[in-house]
Parts: C-alpha cells; structure tokens; sequence
C-alpha cells in the first residue's frame, strides 16, 4: 500500500520522511491561509517586521519576566499538588482531594482582592494566582491517575508481601510516574495561557501578558501576533523539554503504544 493511501487509514504506518513532509505540508497550508486574511488581520511579513521595534521596547526582558515567573508558579504547583494527591491513598484525605478538584470551576479574577490582601502586589501576587488557577487543575489530573490505578496492581503488590506504604512507592509513586510527568507537562502549557492573563490584571511588575495588552490597547494587531507568536514558540520548547525529559527518566512508557 502506498504511503499516500497509509497516511489516510487509521492506525497507518508511513515512514520518518513521509511524516516529515506532512508536517511541512501541514505548516505551509496554515501560512498560505494565513496568507489570505482579511485586511485587518497582519500578515506574517507584517508579524516579522514588527520584532525589532519589540526588541528596542524590551521585549527580551518581559520575556525573562514571564518565564521566571511561570517556572516558579510551575515549582509551587508540583510541590503543593502531587503529595496531595499521593496522599489521596488513605480514605481521610481523600474527600479533602476531592473538594479541591472543584476548585478549577473558579475564577482567577475573582479572587484578586484576596490575594491582594494575603500576598500584596507585585511578583509574589502574580505567582499567587497563576499557582492557585494551576494546582486546582494539576490536582485533578493527579487525582485521577491515581485513582485510575486497577486493584489488580494493588493486590499483586499484597502477594509479595509488601506493606500499605511500600505498595504506594511501587504502584502509585514509581508505577505511574510517567502518567504524573505527562500530567505536569500538559499542566504547564496551560500555565502560559493563563500567565498572560493574570500578567494583565498585576502589571507591577510587566511581562508578556502586559506588554500584550499594551500594544492591544493601541490596535498594534502585528505587535500583538509577535508577541503571541513568541509565546507559542516557547511554550512549544518548554513542552518538548519535559517530554524529553519523560522519556529519559521513563524511557518503557511508550513502548507498548501502538505509533511507537
């Protein structure tokens, strides 16, 4: 069958250059759409010409701004999340997890004034919100890998004798470790979206969000896809830092997976 007809069946298996060319085939149909915006809309000429007048207005430093400040906020969420949910395990923590996963129906916005009050302004009210909106999602993504874990692994663990805390280590910490790395990537993307959000409601200390919506304020349509367009850029290698990160440290994950 030819490669053609394989990358139209499901499950089918072309090769490393067809893969290849469909992916730039992929990327030169989004630009040639692109290409043919309605006149309001930038075109990619126009997104390009627009980066060194973004440089001059420091557009290297809000970007520092706003890595630090998502990598710190991504720090915190690991560490105030994935005990809770280890600790899931035991039947008094559990309904308190629970509760906590609810809490991703709630706006940041709303609670800006709180927080406010708890934290003052600047930074630390940044990291605030962006750990609040984020730990309420990566909770339940934790929450739900451990309890998606078959009784069968647990009493496996029982018939070789091993005690309540030491079947924790082997088949909720180190058996689904990878399910937790996958968990904290897709999390992590989500911590851009709402970064440039939250950066615009605390502009003390600036960032891509507030820079964005500076240049929005002004209608600078092409300043606002650049600085989308670097934020894309980013989150993409900050994505594929943790997957390869997945794969070092979890290298049998993928091995039964049927596009491996």
């Amino acid at each position: 069958m030819s490669t053609f007809a394989e990358a139209w069946r499901p499950n089918g298996r072309v090769s490393p250059r067809a893969t290849t060319l469909l992916f730039v085939g992929t990327l030169v149909t989004i630009v040639g759409a692109w290409c043919l915006k309605p006149d309001f809309v930038p075109g990619p000429m126009d997104v390009i010409r627009v980066f060194p007048k973004l440089i001059q207005e420091g557009l290297a430093y809000q970007l520092y701004i706003s890595l630090t400040t998502n990598l710190q906020a991504i720090a915190l969420s690991c560490l105030l999340t994935i005990p809770l949910a280890y600790l899931s395990v035991l039947p008094a923590v559990r309904p308190f997890v629970h509760v906590l996963c609810k809490g991703r129906f709630l706006g940041i916005t709303g609670f800006v004034i709180l927080f406010t009050i708890f934290f003052g302004g600047g930074h630390a009210l940044k990291v605030a919100l962006l750990v609040f909106g984020m730990s309420m999602f990566l909770v339940t993504s934790l929450f739900e890998v451990v309890e998606s874990i078959p009784r069968e692994e647990f009493d496996h663990a029982r018939t070789l004798r091993m005690g309540g805390w030491r079947s924790v280590i082997e088949v909720v910490i180190l058996g689904r470790f990878d399910q937790v790395l996958d968990a904290i990537r897709q999390n992590a993307a989500m911590g851009w979206v709402m970064l440039t959000m939250v950066e615009g409601l605390v502009r003390f200390e600036g960032g891509l969000g507030a820079l964005m919506l500076a240049e929005d304020k002004h209608i600078q349509l092409d300043a606002v896809f650049a600085i989308q367009a670097v934020v894309l850029i980013i989150g993409i290698g900050q994505d594929l830092l943790l997957r390869a990160l997945r794969r070092a440290v979890c290298p049998y994950a993928d091995l039964s997976l049927e596009r491996r």
